[in-house]
């Protein structure tokens, strides 16, 4: 059984929308106060407190935060989207070469709303890892599948960056 429902997501939902509207420490207690309504264990719990010190501007409280929902079974869109701020985190921390394999080992999965999402932080942290030149390309690759036309030829630049490199 889901541990939350249409109302405590609307509620939560909500809450992010509005997150411009409050200071940061009310921002997160008004998501704390939202986690505590789920069980303590709760992974979707463990989520959102992380996300919303992330987004305060505390990714060092946010990292544990993290791993404890991962290690607790996130699943589905709230998993994939933890791997992404997760890694995010640890790349803003100085950390991208742990960012770099798991945006990696994401990209191995099937293709989905946030695949997107998942290149860009990827590209984001290939640059703060010293591999401009692979990013660039990452963030070409990604573009072409939205543009409305030269995608082919984007893409074929895009790979022309990494002829001789391993991304």
């Amino acid at each position: 059984m889901d541990e939350t429902d249409a109302g405590w997501e609307r509620r939560l939902a909500a809450a992010w929308a509005a997150i411009d509207d409050y200071e940061p420490d009310a921002f997160v207690r008004l998501i704390d106060g939202l986690a505590a309504e789920l069980p303590p264990t709760s992974a979707v719990a463990r989520f959102e407190r992380a996300g919303a010190r992330d987004s305060t501007g505390h990714p060092d409280l946010a990292v544990p935060l993290y791993r404890a929902a991962l290690d607790s079974g996130l699943a589905a869109e709230r998993r994939r989207r933890a791997v992404i701020q997760l890694a995010s985190s640890l790349r803003n921390l100085g950390n991208p070469h742990e960012a770099l394999a798991m945006l990696a080992a994401e990209l191995d999965g099937d293709a989905d709303a946030l695949t997107g999402a998942v290149r860009a932080f990827l590209a984001l942290t290939l640059a703060d890892a010293g591999r401009e030149r692979e990013g660039l390309a990452v963030a070409l690759t990604a573009l072409s599948e939205y543009l409305p036309r030269y995608n082919r030829s984007v893409a074929r630049y895009a790979q022309q960056l990494t002829t001789d490199l391993d991304i």
